[in-house]
């Protein structure tokens, strides 16, 4: 037999719905605020354990950054911070009636009766407005996005810079209790004594990193020089020796070159080809046999490049954490700082946006924790000095900020004297192909001038002691091969010349860039 249905009964009438449950409020943690507040002003050295954690628009409520300020400005003027001594500094700034009265005070110290776990609230208080100014920023750009007047790439550049801003915030680091930092000190110098005393990354110039010890982890490196002076070829030449001789993973920003530039200045260096014949393919067929043979040194080298063109600091830092996590990375090469930007943020002039750049290398350098090189251009102080001495670069050179000599951990100028004709030194000596790496500023270290040689054909800087063909006396039937890339400059770089062929290998040898053994 079927049930029998009740229809008269009327239907039940939905569950009523909460007044949030279909609406969002914004992260918020208004009892921790209270909480937060009322222990500083019944502890009297709470608000020093907070002090470098929050700021007054972290909180949410308005009332709870008033009495905040009040509290930051007594212990500015190092006053006691108890509930009468807000109260009264409220009464002074005049906002004692915004924030509830002095009994809103009273409840605050009230409702706490210790400041236990006073730092975990406080950072939750952080978390929550980090999240409220995510939503801000979203909502803005959002906005602006539905505009059609907006320029997206603006916009884009514009978000950036907030979130840079904002992921700025959350960098700071609690304080270490010595004894780890003593044990990794010692790992440390262990690794250095296992590498023969290389305790960083090995530059593969082995003058250089006796005194660098190799280029140290969290270090800002700063390599400037004059354009024409061998900057990139430079950090290419080091980048060989790091990826290829001692296979530590390098990345290579450039926002000069594209990477195939880059690519064909590497097989320059690494084939010894000249560049002109490498860019109009017109090889001889025992050079493309060299370049089948000795192109396979850097076939799978842990080498990687980035031609982004002005590159700002947010994908910098984006793109460097994703090396270091994914392919471990050691070394970050920028070419050059000046090319950057710090996209959305505004600034007063540009040596203020340099100086930004420059602070924010150093900060990524000590995050990710392995040197970062950043190239850097000179003013043209050094083109109005005469004489040997006088074309010597000097930090007061560094081009567009101050702070880029401030920050860097150490400072490194090329100098190559053949370029201004200069070709012999005080003691007669030589000085063509060979460059001098300034060791200007050292933080952690001494300061130095090293001499290397330089190959302006291959773009190739070479340890002096290294062995090259082109300095092989017995060689009687060699030919240098003439650079169009250096013809401009009007200098004479090293490997320019003509056909040798001298009667004896040993006597009557005259090049117009000999370097002594």
């Amino acid at each position: 037999m079927a049930e029998k249905r009740n229809y008269s009964k009327k239907p039940t009438s939905p569950a009523p719905i909460a007044a949030n449950e279909f609406g969002k409020l914004p992260p918020q943690a208004p009892e921790l605020e209270e909480a937060v507040l009322g222990a500083i002003m019944i502890e009297k050295d709470a608000y020093s354990l907070i002090s470098e954690i929050l700021k007054p628009e972290c909180f949410y409520k308005v009332s709870h950054q008033k009495i905040f300020e009040a509290i930051m400005t007594l212990a500015i003027h190092q006053e006691p911070i108890d509930m009468h001594t807000v109260t009264e500094q409220l009464r002074k700034s005049g906002t004692i009636d915004d924030v509830g009265g002095p009994y809103y005070i009273t409840l605050l110290t009230a409702k706490i009766s210790s400041a236990a776990h006073l730092e975990y609230h406080s950072r939750i208080i952080v978390q929550k407005f980090l999240a409220r100014e995510l939503i801000r920023i979203s909502s803005e750009i959002q906005t602006k996005a539905f505009d059609d007047k907006s320029d997206v790439d603006d916009l884009m550049q514009e978000a950036e810079g907030m979130l840079f801003e904002v992921s700025q915030r959350n960098l700071k680091k609690d304080v270490t209790q010595i004894n780890p930092v003593i044990e990794e000190a010692i790992q440390r110098m262990q690794a250095a004594a296992e590498k023969q005393g290389a305790s960083g990354v090995p530059s593969g110039f082995h003058s250089l990193d006796k005194i660098t010890s190799g280029w140290q982890r969290s270090d800002l490196i700063i390599i400037a020089a004059r354009p024409a002076m061998g900057k990139t070829a430079f950090v290419l030449s080091m980048a060989k020796n790091m990826g290829v001789n001692y296979n530590s993973p390098v990345a290579i920003f450039s926002l000069e070159m594209s990477n195939v530039q880059l690519v064909n200045r590497l097989i320059m260096n690494v084939c010894e080809l000249d560049g002109e014949k490498i860019k109009n393919g017109q090889l001889e067929p025992e050079e493309w046999t060299k370049l089948d043979k000795d192109i396979k040194e850097l076939i799978d080298a842990p080498i990687y490049i980035d031609d982004t063109p002005s590159l700002s600091i947010f994908e910098l830092r984006s793109k460097a954490r994703r090396l270091v996590k994914e392919h471990k990375v050691q070394c970050l090469i920028i070419d050059y700082l000046q090319l950057m930007n710090a996209s959305g943020m505004s600034f007063g002039s540009r040596e203020q946006e340099v100086s930004i750049i420059s602070r924010s290398l150093k900060g990524l350098a000590k995050e990710l924790d392995i040197p970062i090189i950043a190239l850097s251009q000179l003013n043209r102080g050094v083109e109005g000095r005469s004489g040997l001495e006088g074309k010597r670069p000097q930090l007061s050179d560094l081009r567009e900020s101050g702070a880029i000599e401030q920050d860097a951990d150490m400072v490194c100028f090329i100098h190559r004297p053949e370029y201004y004709h200069l070709t012999e030194d005080a003691n007669g000596n030589s000085l063509l192909g060979i460059a001098e790496i300034i060791v200007a500023k050292h933080r952690n270290g001494a300061t130095a001038d090293v001499q290397l040689k330089f190959k302006g054909t291959y773009a190739k800087f070479l340890n002096k002691d290294d062995f090259d063909k082109d300095d092989n006396p017995y060689n009687s039937t060699y030919q240098t091969i003439s650079s169009k890339m250096n013809e401009a400059s009007g200098a004479n770089f090293y490997g320019e010349g003509a056909l040798l062929t001298p009667p004896n290998p040993l006597q009557g040898m005259r090049r117009n860039d000999e370097v002594p053994f």
